[in-house]
């Protein structure tokens, strides 16, 4: 996706810090991460000053840019659509939401908790049999 199909900045409040907050959290994973603005924008396939505009909550990614952004830093994209506020309200009561919210974890423990989750997730989609559609007495 070109970053021209990205979002405005978001207008209200919540919608505001939401961006900040995604941003921040971008920011922080990419300097655990080691890595520079500059290449964390060619990995997701972004522009720099388009990134850059991103962790100081001045853009709203689309999902997709959001989605490539978490692939480029290995994170799963549940999580970051969580942080985004893409995900509705059943969502975020889930074990991702979890994850990302607990204080006691460490960044690179979500990461990886939260692939290890997705993990088991698919694996168990993958061996489970058809649901009987017969009607239960």
């Amino acid at each position: 996706m070109s970053e021209q199909q990205h979002h405005e900045a978001p207008e209200g409040p919540d919608q505001q810090r939401l961006g900040r907050e995604v941003g921040d959290f971008i920011r922080d994973l990419r300097r655990s991460a080691g890595v520079s603005l500059r290449q964390l924008a060619a990995k997701a396939g972004v522009s720099n000053p388009y990134l850059s505009q991103v962790e100081r909550g001045l853009r709203k990614p689309s999902a997709e840019v959001l989605q490539q952004i978490a692939g480029a830093l290995r994170v799963s994209t549940p999580v970051m659509y969580l942080r985004a506020g893409l995900l509705d309200a059943k969502d975020r009561e889930g074990v991702l939401a979890a994850i990302a919210a607990d204080p006691e974890l460490t960044m690179a423990q979500k990461q990886s908790l939260s692939q290890i989750y997705e993990t088991f997730r698919r694996e168990n989609a993958r061996s489970e049999p058809e649901p009987d559609r017969e009607e239960q007495p």
